[in-house]
């Protein structure tokens, strides 16, 4: 058991008493640490200052009768205690700064001292979490005599049962809405509607999020805050862990998301958890989940699902119950209708689906992120960098136009703004400076075309698998698959592309299916023939 936590105002009516009949008498403060099963091992006692010696008294009584019980004497300003907003502010203000521990520690607030104001937004704060507890109510004995320290009633708030009071939460939505912009700077209306929607799910729901949007568009940022968001308001206690499924690669990628047995496989001289316990009450975001194997996606639908999994080499099964952040660059719609990605894995991650806008898309944003990267340069490096009116005009025209592709979106931007701050002269970027970035861009985005002499006729790469993955693969698979998607471009049909691809192995072969052989590769990467016809070369 954790040790208990009571947060509660003295009762100036019922702790009241002094002389000897006050231990005659219940004082359900000090009663509350008279229950021998139920050891209370620190009291946040609050009070006014008109009331400290009465505070005073009961800390004494409280020593006297549960030594074990260490009392905090908690002063608080109110001048009226029966003005609800003066009290709940107070309350508000107090428990926002007060270093809960909820791995370590549990919380009872208790309501039956104090005026009724105080007692509801008590209420309040532990059903909004801004206090991570249940609330205590106590009861004297049923004879006033009995020596007994009354009834221990604990109250652990279902929502649902419970009317919403309009508008009770509208500033702290809007504190989580700009928790998670903080460090995205926005001014594009889709998005802004996109992140108060996220702010309500991330705060309210345990199902998972799937993150969807080109490479660069801030995904892994975007779940670090909304991970963050939940950490602040106590809904987890566990870790935020990340990880690019792009880069498990072979028999070692179970191993890497579900552990192992020592000895379970060559290599394997220890036991290893894996990042699924590790994420245990936490969040784990899974960056380009459309990269895992069938054999992973299998397993963590398990895991998901039932909230156990074995690992590899096991014979037993593990628990670990995490929320899951998924990301994904690539259409897993389409994933999912050419065979490579399970469908009941992804009916089961995009039940909240956001799918965040490149920076091309959102060309008014680039501006105040070129303000919110210049400040974080002069943060970081304690110098103030700065555009002259002249390089700015000319820096935004470019960068908002057309002819900006932007194709690694922010990280494009914040790579360009990096590489001004750096070459600027005196903290200020001119304009032959903005005119040699402008070409450096225009030059690295024609590096990224993918049509080079011998790819004529064939689909580019990235535009059939995302830039993301090819820039995963390895060399050897990106030069054998544009090969094949070469042979394709040109062929009248599947098995014509097929018998071109396997000519002189078919004579080796007692059964010839050239179509069927082809179109297993095309499905191992992602594609199928039907695909590559409606893509234009």
């Amino acid at each position: 058991m954790k040790p208990v936590v009571v947060i509660g105002f003295i009762g100036t009516q019922l702790d009241a008493g002094v002389g000897s009949a006050r231990w005659e008498k219940w004082r359900p403060t000090v009663a509350l640490t008279q229950h021998e099963d139920r050891v209370v091992a620190r009291m946040e006692l609050l009070y006014t200052v008109r009331h400290r010696k009465l505070a005073e008294l009961i800390q004494a009584d409280i020593a006297a009768v549960s030594p074990e019980t260490v009392v905090n004497l908690v002063e608080v300003q109110l001048d009226d205690p029966w003005d609800f907003g003066e009290v709940y502010n107070c309350l508000h203000g107090w428990a926002r700064a007060y270093p809960f521990d909820v791995e370590r520690e549990q919380y009872w607030a208790h309501i039956t001292t104090g005026t009724h104001v105080a007692q509801i937004c008590q209420f309040l704060l532990v059903e909004s979490r801004v206090l991570p507890g249940v609330l205590v109510q106590t009861a004297p004995p049923r004879r006033q005599r009995s020596g007994t320290p009354g009834e221990i009633t604990l109250i652990d708030l279902d929502l649902s049962r419970y009317d919403v009071i309009a508008q009770r939460f509208a500033a702290e939505q809007r504190d989580a809405v700009e928790f998670l912009k903080r460090g995205i700077a926005t001014r594009n209306a889709r998005f802004n509607a996109l992140i108060a929607e996220i702010e309500r799910v991330a705060v309210r729901s345990r199902a998972a999020i799937l993150l969807a949007g080109p490479t660069g568009a801030g995904k892994s940022f975007l779940a670090r805050r909304m991970f963050d968001l939940k950490k602040a308001r106590h809904h987890i206690t566990g870790p935020f862990v990340e990880v690019n499924c792009a880069t498990l690669r072979g028999d070692t990628a179970a191993a890497a998301l579900f552990g192992h047995r020592k000895g379970a496989y060559t290599g394997a001289v220890a036991d290893r958890p894996g990042l699924l316990r590790t994420a245990h009450e936490g969040v784990l975001f899974l960056d380009e989940i459309g990269e895992l194997g069938v054999d992973e996606q299998a397993m963590l639908l398990k895991a998901i699902e039932e909230k156990r999994f074995y690992p590899v080499g096991a014979d037993r099964e593990v628990e670990s119950d995490f929320q899951l952040i998924a990301g994904t660059n690539r259409d897993l719609r389409r994933e999912v209708a050419a065979g490579t990605f399970r469908e009941d894995l992804y009916a089961r991650i995009n039940m909240w689906t956001y799918d965040l806008p490149g920076l091309a898309e959102r060309s008014e944003d680039i501006e105040p992120n070129v303000d919110h990267l210049l400040a974080l340069h002069a943060s970081e490096n304690h110098q103030m960098v700065r555009f002259n009116v002249e390089a700015r005009k000319a820096y935004m025209t470019f960068a908002q136009s057309r002819d900006a592709l932007w194709r690694g979106n922010f990280r494009d931007l914040s790579s360009s703004i990096q590489r001004l701050a750096t070459l600027a002269d005196g903290g200020r970027i001119g304009l032959d400076l903005v005119q040699a970035e402008i070409e450096r861009l225009r030059w690295l985005w024609r590096r990224d075309e993918p049509a080079t002499e011998g790819t004529q006729g064939a689909p580019a790469l990235a535009t059939l698998l995302g830039a993301g993955r090819v820039a995963a693969m390895d060399l050897f698979d990106r030069l054998q698959l544009e090969a094949v998607l070469r042979v394709c471009a040109t062929s009248r049909s599947l098995s014509d592309a097929g018998r071109q691809l396997f000519q002189a192995s078919r004579a080796e072969r007692s059964v010839v299916n050239d179509a069927d052989r082809l179109r297993k590769y095309l499905v191992k990467h992602g594609l199928s023939w039907d695909q590559l016809r409606e893509i234009p070369s």
